[in-house]
């Protein structure tokens, strides 16, 4: 027997029809949680910024080797780099020779120490100062004696030649290396048992000696260099370059040498010789360098910058500040004490280790000079996912 079964299918949209009072409802609920979505929404940004920053504790940036430093502008001048070798500046410098052969009786300094000016350096003698000294010491007792009888009493002629005499006497000691000063304390003893051939040789400027090739008990010849003497305070640096190198070059240009390219010493181009060096066909730059903290000594090689032209100041930063994310030149610049943030920079040319910033930092921020590459890899294990660096 057929029974009637009742239809069971229901109509779509009478399943899901609702009745006003219900769809308000939905509606309300609906509103109150889009806030909460775009909260989290914006809770995904903020940690994605927090990734790219870089916290590293004071002691950490030391261990480290990170150095930090204020930017400002600077002129980043035109330069050329060329080699150059210190020595000792001339016009700062003696040579201490005997005039007439002589023994070394003493020796008063030595090499590397400091002297004053007047100060014994060797004590030398001589047969031919002995004479010396024995002539000045008998003219001069004739002078004094002609001196004090007076013209009126003896005649105008032996009076002249007194006096003559003791002048040529006392210059005959000095000529052969005894000071005037010493020349008188000599003449005014007036004994003749002072008259050994005996005396000194006085360091004539404040300096470092350089040079004392000699032995006590050795006989020197006239002209034989004995102690070199140098006032090591200002040096001179000679570089070499291409003359046709420097057609905008000028005396008193601005220059710095290193020793090492990393630390810079100030300096000024003093000098441009005329003259090309005949087996290198170069030509040679003075450049005078204060040595006051002594790095520089003669026979050094340095490396010579010279600045051949000047520009207006531009914001720049160390070469060694920036480095390449992704193709575009970045510097970590310090936010408070301990973060550092990636910041794209706009550069322009890079002179003489330095680079013209266009755009993406100002003058004042605080950005990594040094152990950039340090943080560059902290911040790409933190973009891997291995969480902030530290």
């Amino acid at each position: 027997m057929n029974r009637h079964t009742p239809n069971t299918h229901t109509n779509p949209t009478e399943k899901f029809s609702m009745n006003p009072p219900k769809l308000c409802a939905l509606c309300l609920c609906l509103t109150l949680l889009t806030p909460v979505f775009a909260q989290d929404e914006e809770h995904d940004d903020h940690e994605g910024e927090e990734s790219a920053a870089i916290e590293l504790t004071a002691d950490e940036q030391r261990t480290a080797g990170i150095v930090v430093e204020s930017i400002t502008q600077r002129s980043l001048n035109e330069t050329i780099r060329v080699p150059g070798e210190v020595t000792i500046n001339a016009y700062r410098s003696t040579r201490v020779t005997p005039r007439i052969t002589a023994q070394v009786v003493a020796r008063h300094v030595r090499l590397g120490e400091e002297v004053k000016i007047g100060q014994p350096l060797v004590t030398l003698s001589s047969v031919e100062m002995a004479a010396a000294q024995g002539a000045l010491i008998v003219a001069d007792r004739e002078w004094q004696r002609v001196k004090s009888l007076g013209k009126g009493t003896v005649s105008e002629n032996r009076y002249i030649e007194a006096q003559v005499a003791q002048q040529q006497a006392s210059a005959a000691v000095v000529a052969y290396g005894m000071t005037d000063a010493q020349a008188e304390a000599l003449v005014k003893t007036g004994d003749a048992s002072k008259a050994t051939g005996a005396f000194d040789l006085l360091s004539p400027q404040a300096g470092t000696v350089l040079q004392d090739d000699f032995i006590v008990g050795e006989l020197i010849e006239p002209g034989r260099v004995l102690i070199a003497i140098s006032d090591e305070s200002v040096m001179w640096v000679e570089a070499q370059t291409v003359p046709n190198g420097l057609v905008t070059f000028d005396t008193g240009s601005s220059a710095r040498v290193s020793l090492d390219g990393q630390t810079w010493l100030p300096g000024t181009v003093i000098q441009r010789h005329h003259q090309l060096n005949e087996t290198t066909r170069t030509q040679s730059l003075r450049i005078e360098v204060d040595n006051g903290d002594d790095r520089l000594h003669s026979g050094q090689f340095v490396e010579v910058e010279i600045v051949t032209s000047k520009r207006a100041p531009v914001l720049a930063v160390p070469s060694a500040a920036v480095t390449m994310i992704e193709g575009v030149a970045t510097v970590f610049k310090l936010e408070g004490d301990d973060e550092f943030h990636p910041e794209t920079i706009d550069i322009g040319p890079t002179v003489g280790g330095w680079i013209e910033v266009r755009g993406g930092l100002a003058a004042g921020d605080i950005i990594a000079i040094d152990g950039v590459y340090h943080l560059k890899s902290l911040l790409l294990k933190s973009s891997l996912g291995e969480g902030h660096g530290h």
